[in-house]
């Protein structure tokens, strides 16, 4: 009788310490799981903090991360690449604008898209604080004070033919002419809703253009594929610039990522041109 209770008490006890062990585990394996969710509660509330901050800079100033320092030489290099350019890269002013045509911030930046060009953007000259550094960029260009070239970057995504259509003004000697139009609310619209990458819209951008360029020899530039492998030339300029969004500005070597404002540039500006 009593190997049969000892037997019972140690049944007991081993019974008892499964138990405990089980427990153990199951308690292990549910902090685990808790872990995990309470893991994926903070990522999915920093993703929301994310899209928020992404929604506060559509209206915000859309200003990208700073770009690692790049050296004078290699701003220098991108302009004397680009296909479209202006000025003497050897100056004392030099700008390189990376650009998309169908990106909302660098038509702000254009200063010529009024639907775009609110709230915070608003220009100056409707009654707002918004001086669009394009068009300033443009002055400093034609009176001889800066070199500067534009290059092209992916920032949006359906750009393709609205770059090549100014590389084609360029080409032509309209470059300012097309380039206010594709800025513009109706040349934006037709990039991102009917033209896109179509190299099959040639003529519908031609005609869009016609006003300023010949619409003929536009197209046939188009046509040509002359500039296709001037995108990807300009992507790998833009890259060793240590510009991968758009708009991106470099006055010299101050990079300005985002939709800046000319009165953020013109400090750098006018201390390269010895303007106190």
């Amino acid at each position: 009788m009593e190997k049969h209770s000892s037997s019972k008490k140690i049944s007991s006890i081993l019974n008892n310490q499964i138990v405990q062990i089980a427990l153990v585990i199951v308690l292990v394996v549910a902090a685990f799981v808790i872990g995990s969710l309470l893991t994926k509660v903070q990522m999915l509330e920093k993703n929301v903090g994310k899209s928020a901050q992404g929604t506060e800079t559509t209206t915000g100033a859309n200003q990208q991360p700073q770009q690692p320092k790049i050296e004078l030489a290699q701003i220098k290099d991108a302009i004397n690449k680009a296909a479209i350019k202006f000025g003497d890269a050897n100056g004392k002013l030099v700008i390189l604008e990376v650009s998309d045509p169908s990106c909302p911030y660098c038509q702000i930046a254009g200063g010529k898209n009024k639907e775009l060009n609110t709230g915070q953007f608003k220009l100056v000259e409707d009654g707002g604080t918004y001086l669009a550094p394009v068009p300033e960029i443009r002055k400093l260009v034609d009176q001889g004070k800066a070199s500067f070239a534009l290059i092209y970057f992916p920032g949006h995504g359906s750009g393709e033919m609205g770059m090549k259509a100014l590389y084609c003004a360029f080409e032509m000697r309209k470059f300012w002419e097309v380039n206010d139009l594709i800025m513009s609310n109706t040349g934006y619209n037709l990039m991102n809703n009917t033209v896109k990458n179509d190299k099959t819209q040639s003529g519908v951008l031609a005609d869009f253009l016609g006003s300023v360029i010949n619409a003929s020899n536009m197209k046939s530039c188009l046509d040509s594929g002359k500039y296709d492998s001037q995108l990807t030339a300009d992507m790998g300029l833009a890259s060793s610039v240590g510009v991968n969004g758009t708009p991106g500005f470099y006055i010299n070597t101050t990079n300005f990522a985002g939709a800046y404002g000319y009165d953020a540039m013109e400090p750098v500006i006018n201390a390269a041109l010895g303007i106190k």
